[in-house]
């Protein structure tokens, strides 16, 4: 995306999806950079320091692993699982993969065994790439497994039943001529989090990589720009470290930190940033919110940032109010799900941000928001967010679920599934998922505009909204509370915190009850499990 310092409407008329026919991801994340003299990761070592990795590696390798997997009988359309956290290899299966026209399935390390054995079973995986906590749970439910893929492990195993990468790799040549794929051939899997029934596989064609592109580069205030270096504590395993970060980074030629955190350590967060010069980052909204609660960073360490991007669940004015005074940036937030991801966003340097908004339509994208029967409702009016048709973005299908597929479009548009409504000038609000709506005495209330109060309350940490059951209203507002430290959880919190969302939005959409905990169910992807509190026995009021 070029037109540095135009008007948002001047970047949408003068953009043009270019999408050839033959398309693959390897060759346009690696290939054509071999000779750039450009670092493609920066890799933690096992003392602890960075390294650097080139392009020229990457190729090396993904070229012998390649060879490896196909002498394994592993071809073109097969599935090959990746349960890694970020590290190099991590991205040496995806470019192999992708060379032999198969489909990678990214497999998130802190899956339990039935999560493994859900995702293997359905794809059909016949390879999985490991470390060795990852290989004792493919072990320990191989038997399980309709048909058991090839176990390989990047660390040194003395097993019969798995293959040792640095071997497969050794005994394969590193020459290697790719396989031909056109920009609808599948490449990835990607499974939702769950959130509101089975997991579900979301097929992913090579040329959903240029889908995203400018969903990156908007609210990453035109990236790339020189010196530009990305950072996510998000998985490479999810759509948010793989497809908003590490593919569209490479494309780009931009430098990636590899980072293993087994837990997002605020403190750490900070440090890396400064210690790498980190100038790029996507940021979960929950490592944002943990991230607050370090004080005075700017005397504690030294950055400068060029560009901070977040979506999963809304940030809240108060949230952008801290970026602003810790980063010296606006934090630009953007919205989009694993089917059709960043198609809406904020660039706070080419367009006015309102308060509360996901923003404007992504250039290429065009967004209304529908009604049941997938019409365009006026705005301002509360409908379902949808994305028109066709669009480089989309997934092509769900894996094995042609009917779930189907009722995903209606007429020409791709329904999100999530509630929202659009003013005059296109920026879209985000109400809730469309199981997330709360009816409370004939209003249809959405929990995050609620959330985003709350967080502004001085004792709240963390809050999640939910309906509960009510005789005289149907339903009425809960609030799951995780206080700062410091506040007790006592019935004048309760009281002033019911008064706090009074006072700012409305009487009818105050928590009439309130729940403080010290926690709160999250994804492994670190957005609140409303679907969790929303099973928990509830007392009618």
């Amino acid at each position: 995306m070029t037109l540095v310092g135009a008007t948002y409407q001047e970047v949408c008329a003068n953009f043009r999806w270019e999408i050839p026919t033959e398309f693959n991801i390897a060759e346009v994340i690696c290939d054509r950079h071999v000779g750039s003299n450009r670092t493609a990761l920066l890799v933690e070592t096992a003392g602890g320091r960075m390294a650097e990795m080139s392009f020229e590696h990457l190729q090396q390798r993904s070229r012998r692993l390649a060879n490896a997997l196909s002498s394994a009988g592993i071809a073109k359309g097969d599935r090959v699982g990746i349960l890694l956290p970020q590290c190099p290899e991590t991205l040496i299966v995806h470019l192999a993969a992708y060379r032999l026209g198969a489909i990678a399935l990214p497999l998130f390390t802190l899956f339990g065994p039935d999560a493994l054995e859900y995702r293997l079973n359905d794809s059909g995986a016949k390879a999985v790439v490991s470390n060795a906590a990852g290989i004792e749970k493919l072990l320990g439910i191989v038997d399980l497994l309709a048909a058991p893929p090839v176990l390989i492990s990047i660390d040194e195993r003395r097993d019969g039943r798995v293959l040792q990468w640095d071997a497969f790799l050794a005994a394969a040549s590193a020459d290697h001529t790719r396989v031909a794929t056109a920009a609808e051939d599948p490449a990835i899997i990607v499974y939702t989090s769950g959130t509101t029934g089975n997991p579900k596989g979301v097929l992913y064609p090579h040329r959903t990589l240029l889908g995203h592109l400018p969903g990156v580069e908007l609210p990453h205030d035109f990236f790339p720009r020189p010196g530009d270096r990305m950072w996510t504590p998000a998985d490479w395993a999810w759509a948010g470290g793989l497809m908003d970060v590490l593919l569209p980074s490479l494309f780009h030629g931009v430098p990636v930190v590899a980072k293993r955190m087994q837990k997002f350590d605020p403190e750490e967060a900070f440090a890396l940033i400064s210690a790498l010069d980190i100038r790029n980052a996507f940021m979960p909204p929950t490592a944002l919110k943990m991230m607050r609660q370090v004080e005075a960073p700017q005397s504690k360490f030294r950055y400068a940032m060029r560009s901070i991007a977040s979506g999963g669940e809304r940030l809240g004015q108060e949230m952008l109010e801290w970026g602003q005074r810790t980063f010296g940036l606006t934090i630009n937030e953007f919205y989009g799900q694993t089917e059709a991801n960043l198609t809406v966003g904020n660039c706070a340097s080419i367009m006015k941000l309102k308060d509360g908004s996901m923003g404007r339509a992504i250039p290429g994208h065009v967004l209304e928001v529908v009604d049941d029967d997938g019409r365009p409702v006026p705005p301002g009016t509360a409908g379902t967010i949808a994305v028109r048709t066709p669009d480089p973005v989309f997934f092509l299908r769900y894996w094995n679920k042609p009917d779930a597929t189907r009722e995903k479009f209606r007429n020409e548009w791709l329904l999100t599934g999530d509630t929202g409504h659009r003013d005059e000038e296109g920026y879209f609000w985000f109400h809730g998922r469309n199981d997330d709506v709360i009816i409370s005495g004939g209003y249809r209330i959405g929990p995050t505009e609620i959330e985003d109060c709350l967080m502004r309350h001085p004792a709240v940490a963390m809050v999640a909204v939910i309906g509960v059951p009510d005789k005289v209203r149907g339903e009425v507002v809960k609030a799951f509370i995780v206080p700062r430290e410091g506040f007790v959880m006592d019935d004048a919190l309760h009281a002033d915190v019911q008064a706090f969302v009074k006072s700012r939005l409305s009487a009818h959409e105050y928590p009439r009850q309130i729940e403080f905990r010290t926690e709160l169910p999250l994804t492994i992807t670190g957005k609140i499990r409303r679907m969790d509190l929303r099973k928990e026995p509830q007392a009618k009021s």
